[in-house]
């Protein structure tokens, strides 16, 4: 009878303690999210300048090569379900988005050069389902 009862405490010993190592990393992963959606949401505003469209460009761009997010044939960066992040800018009101692969190939010394002075603003911002970070981030011009 005490092996018996000795058994199903372990067992729920040992769920228990399952359960609070499940519920330890999903915290953990809800705050490291929090603190990498920060540095990008900063730059949710009405008004940032073309120099910080450069830093966040370089800041995805570092992000994709660090979880070696993969490129398709026109060398640009394929989203996942988890890390990767995408950056579309728009410059005129009837064009569709150019991804910040196309910004890069053009030269972001030249895009700054031509467009540092000048404010866009955040149109959109998608996270990923899976792990709750920023997926997605969509610049436009200010005087649309």
């Amino acid at each position: 009878m005490k092996k018996t009862i000795c058994v199903i405490l372990l067992i729920f010993l040992a769920i228990v303690i399952c359960i609070y190592m499940n519920y330890k990393q999903m915290i953990m992963t809800q705050n490291e999210a929090k603190k990498f959606n920060k540095e990008y949401e900063f730059y949710n505003k009405e008004a940032i300048l073309g120099t910080d469209i450069t830093t966040i460009i370089n800041k995805a761009m570092d992000n994709n090569e660090t979880f070696s997010v993969p490129k398709d044939e026109k060398n640009q960066y394929i989203p996942n379900e988890t890390n990767s992040i995408k950056i579309y800018l728009c410059l005129k009101a009837e064009d569709k988005p150019s991804p910040m692969e196309e910004i890069v190939q053009v030269g972001l010394t030249n895009f700054t050069s031509l467009f540092g002075e000048v404010t866009f603003k955040c149109a959109s911002l998608k996270y990923h389902e899976k792990t709750g970070k920023i997926a997605e981030m969509t610049f436009i011009l200010s005087k649309y």
